[in-house]
């Protein structure tokens, strides 16, 4: 019974040092992915992350999981990982499936509805993130955008080309308001 409440020197200190060789196995990996805010993360990092969270778990505690398993476990994710962000890069069609496309949340100062619902974006997250960008309100934003990282980004008519007619428009009428 003591083996399983204390289980040894030997054992801690093995598991210690496993620990240590899957954290720098990982830190190094992820470093040398790039660099990436966790608010920025797509669905696909997300993915993988807790995919080798989940792979390197076992070698890190588990008494019948090598470390050498946990170690190819961790290195396969993470090859998989630069493949996927190679072919992501020279291939759009690719790049679209697997980290999907910007959707449009403003235009012309006007919400699109059906966007807002299809992405579960509130018109509270929407408020916010104008406010975010010093917009206080919609009919001030000429777009606003829910990117595949997660972010929302917005534009003022101010921002937009003088030369796109319908935004010049736009903006008279607003200032007509005023």
């Amino acid at each position: 019974m003591s083996g399983i409440v204390f289980p040894g020197g030997h054992v801690l200190l093995q598991i210690a040092l496993r620990t240590g060789v899957i954290y720098l196995l990982v830190l190094i990996g992820v470093r040398l992915s790039g660099k990436r805010e966790v608010g920025q993360m797509t669905p696909f990092d997300l993915t993988l992350l807790l995919l080798l969270s989940n792979s390197v778990q076992n070698a890190m505690t588990g008494p019948d999981t090598s470390l050498m398993g946990g170690a190819i476990a961790a290195c396969t994710l993470l090859v998989l990982n630069y493949l996927v962000a190679e072919v992501s890069g020279t291939n759009r069609r690719f790049r679209r499936l697997i980290q999907g496309q910007p959707t449009l949340l403003i235009h012309d100062g006007k919400t699109i509805e059906t966007h807002m619902a299809k992405e579960h974006v509130s018109v509270d997250e929407l408020l916010r993130a104008l406010r975010e960008h010093g917009i206080s309100c919609i009919e001030q934003t000429a777009l606003a955008v829910l990117e595949v990282d997660g972010s929302i980004s917005c534009l003022k008519y101010e921002e937009i080309k003088p030369d796109a007619n319908t935004h010049l428009v736009r903006r008279r009428f607003l200032q007509k308001k005023s």
